[in-house]
């Protein structure tokens, strides 16, 4: 089966802030993209947002957190 192909995403950020983003990432042992893949997910998720599943990274893992 082939692998589903990936988009590349270049932005600028805030250096503190992407030193808390290196934080989270390293605390649940994930690379940069994929700390951010998870976290735009959980965004989806909260606000009703629907990303079909075949583009969509592995969500293992992540549920609905409680507001």
């Amino acid at each position: 089966m082939p692998s589903a192909k990936t988009a590349t995403l270049t932005f600028r950020i805030d250096p503190d802030v992407k030193e808390a983003l290196r934080t989270a990432a390293q605390l649940e042992r994930r690379s940069l993209a994929n700390m951010i893949d998870v976290m735009v997910l959980e965004y989806c998720q909260r606000h009703d947002i629907h990303v079909p599943s075949s583009n969509a990274p592995s969500s293992e893992g992540l549920q609905a957190r409680p507001e």
